[in-house]
């Protein structure tokens, strides 16, 4: 169960040659990898192209149609192996998944694939999130396009551009023998914008055509000594291919400055060209619709550099301005080695006025801009906009607003009612218990939040699906405890099982593995799994294979599986037992319950249909008892719940807030299940919200609000004597 749904939008993917289309980035690439002729598509969901998966899934009727081949892939590794198809055969091949993580993943099969080339047309897709939009590492795909010498294209932020690139990019592979990578921004993803459709394509030759007709070339298979000929391949016949692809086609872009703008000029990556004319437009040297006072370059591939093009945009010019987001700073010293080997003493500025590293916001580019033109150009500045007043200035839209210490710091941490919440609750109630503090190995995934206030567990993170073996070096037998260990069910599936559990048992490692199943991938937008169990996963999928039951085929002796987190104390003793026990080897807790997030979406609709039905409908919710609560605020350290927050005490005797349960509640009920397990105060109090009651549900209400009045009524008389008194 996806976290949205385009069954509506890929109608839209049906439109004929002619169709002006306004939609949204993602479901313009996918028009255009079908008006394309791809033959088969594959991936693995990360931002921020998990839309792109999802809108695949949706359209698989439009899919079917043409005889192009979908699958979810099980990693990124997966997607880049499938690319393999294209290696013999003229099929037109796309995989996508989140870059640089993806591409970590995915490395092996991509060098193998650039190394032996290929016939038809081959293109991953990259979500990049580089900067502070970014959930990673800050690192760039650059490298890995140098590394295995892949073609990379950065194309312009606009929808006509991204489906040019998507469709350039096929010819560009097929023209060259080699692989393309799309890097696809952030913005680029999401935009709206305009495009004209063209037909879809049937592919000219499907996958059933090519396993029906099975070819082999053994001079593309990376071996010795055909993987020795690939790199001069590479560099004699393949790169001047892709070279004259580009220049012939135009995929760089020139654009004129005004009358007497001559000698100066900006080179850009593509995917920066918005953010670089919105700088202009501030300083006045442009407008919102492009018309720049500047000469630019804009390098819609970024590799390979075209040295003709920036030898020919130099020429002529005192000075030139590369923007080139990220470190290392490989595009600049390209473009110094080609101008240097050439001649050409025009002044190249980079880094040395923009930063190294971080993204390139509209701020940052200003600043560097301004000091360019105030070097070469001051006279095209007609504006200097706020933004460049330091942060002290009251003008400055940076300017502090509030005392920094008056600013609470809010760090991501889980939705409410989430089910993970109340694993590092029994967690901690465990530790306490058993006396001992545990080295907790993290993962990536929702669960990295436990590393936050208030459970602050959790001293690493190394890779999705590697919670288990970022632990394996702290396997000490002669400890008195266990390392612990956190993993995903997506994680899981994607690689943990293999190198976190069956690491594991083959060491004989006694870590205590907890394995957290909601049911999904929800961190990349609750995408079905191998284990997933909340009855959404399409015909064509096979789920619900307990996570178990692969623990223990490949030899965990150890295993329990919890199938309701929210129980806290079930679930600590849970763990204190295998804190304790003597069982050598792995100690696996499978901490099973449903992601709040997948189940709200498929029960929310549910109970309004019944609602407006006129139905009965029971919610149940959670408060605290404002003059029971003793304000020691326990139960908020040990849980963190959006929905657990502080309120005025009633009680003008007492000053110390108390807590209590506000409107977003979700009834999961972990509050008041930590009060019990942690022998907390009782002042937690369960309420069963009853809409379109029944006549027996109005007259139990009548029997209790008249039977609460009778008991309550000598209390109230006694306390209003006080209060007279007083």
């Amino acid at each position: 169960m996806a976290e949205r749904s385009f069954v509506n939008e890929v109608k839209l993917l049906r439109s004929g040659a002619g169709t002006p289309l306004h939609v949204e980035g993602i479901l313009a690439v996918t028009k255009a990898l079908l008006e394309s002729g791809v033959a088969y598509v594959g991936g693995y969901q990360g931002a921020p192209i998990s839309h792109l998966m999802d809108v695949l899934g949706d359209a698989h009727d439009i899919l079917d149609e043409l005889d192009v081949y979908f699958e979810n892939s099980a990693s990124e590794a997966t997607a880049a192996a499938m690319l393999a198809a294209s290696v013999h055969y003229p099929l037109r091949g796309a995989v996508t998944f989140k870059s640089t993580v993806g591409l970590n993943v995915a490395s092996d099969a991509l060098a193998n694939l650039a190394s032996g080339g290929v016939m038809g047309g081959a293109l991953v897709i990259l979500g990049e999130d580089y900067g502070e939009g970014s959930s990673i590492m800050q690192e760039r795909s650059h490298a890995f396009a140098m590394k295995s010498q892949m073609w990379l294209l950065d194309p312009r932020p606009n929808i006509s551009a991204i489906v040019d690139s998507v469709k350039h990019g096929f010819a560009l592979s097929e023209a060259s023998n080699t692989p393309v990578m799309l890097d696809l921004r952030l913005r680029s993803c999401h935009l709206q914008g305009s495009f004209i459709a063209e037909d879809n394509v049937r592919p000219p030759m499907t996958v059933t055509d090519a396993v029906e007709h099975p070819q082999r070339d053994l001079s593309r298979i990376v071996l010795p000594p055909a993987s020795f000929l690939h790199e001069q391949e590479k560099i004699n016949a393949r790169w001047p291919a892709a070279v004259e692809y580009i220049r012939t086609h135009g995929m760089n872009e020139f654009f004129d400055g005004a009358e007497g703008v001559d000698d100066i000029g900006i080179i850009v990556q593509g995917g920066l060209y918005n953010t670089l004319n919105r700088s202009l437009e501030l300083l006045g040297c442009s407008d919102a619709f492009g018309n720049t006072q500047v000469p630019m370059y804009v390098m819609n591939v970024t590799y390979p550099v075209v040295d003709e093009e920036v030898l020919e945009f130099c020429a002529g010019k005192k000075a030139v301005l590369l923007l080139e987001e990220g470190q290392p700073d490989y595009i600049e010293q390209n473009l110094h080695s080609i101008l240097r080997k050439a001649g050409v003493t025009t002044a190249l500025h980079g880094k040395d006025l923009l930063p190294m590293g971080g993204e390139y916001t509209t701020q940052v580019v200003t600043k560097g801009l301004t000091e360019f033109l105030e070097a070469h150009r001051p006279e095209l500045m007609a504006s200097r906009p706020a933004l460049l007043l330091p942060p002290e200035n009251p003008a400055s839209p940076f300017a502090p607003r509030v005392d920094a210490a008056q600013v609470q710091a809010r760090p991501p941490g889980l939705c409410t009612g989430c089910p993970e919440r109340p694993i590092f609750s029994a967690m901690k109630l465990a530790e306490k218990e058993v006396g001992q503090e545990h080295h907790v190995s993290m993962d990536i995934g929702c669960h990295l939040f436990g590393i936050n206030e208030p459970f602050n567990l959790g001293g690493t993170t190394m890779g999705y699906g590697l919670g288990s073996a970022g632990a394996a070096a702290l396997n000490a037998r002669d400890a008195d405890r266990s390392t612990v260990a956190v993993m995903g069910d997506g994680g899981f599936w994607h690689n943990g099982l293999t190198s976190g559990v069956g690491n594991a048992v083959f060491n004989k490692n006694d870590q205590v593995l907890v394995v957290v199943d909601n049911a999904y991938a929800a961190a990349t937008g609750g995408q079905d799994v191998l284990s997933s169990y909340g009855g959404s996963a399409p015909a064509s999928r096979s789920t619900q294979h307990p996570i178990e039951r692969a623990v223990r085929g490949v030899g965990v002796k150890w295993a329990k599986t919890m199938s309701h987190t929210y129980d806290v104390g079930k679930l600590k003793k849970i763990f204190v037992e295998a804190f304790t026990t003597k069982e050598d080897g792995p100690k696996v807790i499978i901490a099973q319950s449903e992601c709040q997030l997948n189940a709200q979406r498929r029960e929310k609709p549910k109970t309004q249909q019944a609602i407006k039905a006129g139905k009965r409908v029971v919610r149940q919710r959670f408060g605290v008892d404002a003059e029971t609560c003793t304000g020691d605020h326990a139960c908020i350290r040990i849980s963190g719940c959006p929905s657990l927050t502080l309120k005025d005490n009633p009680d003008p005797m007492r000053t110390d807030p108390v807590a209590t349960v506000i409107d977003s509640c979700v009834g999961c009920g972990v509050c008041g299940a930590n009060a019990h397990a942690a022998s907390l105060c009782p002042s937690f109090y369960r309420t069963d919200v009853v809409i379109n009651p029944s006549w027996i549900d109005k007259t139990l209400g009548a029997v209790r609000s008249g039977w609460m009045s009778m008991l309550s009524g000598p209390i109230e008389r006694r306390a209003s004597k006080y209060e007279v008194a007083a």
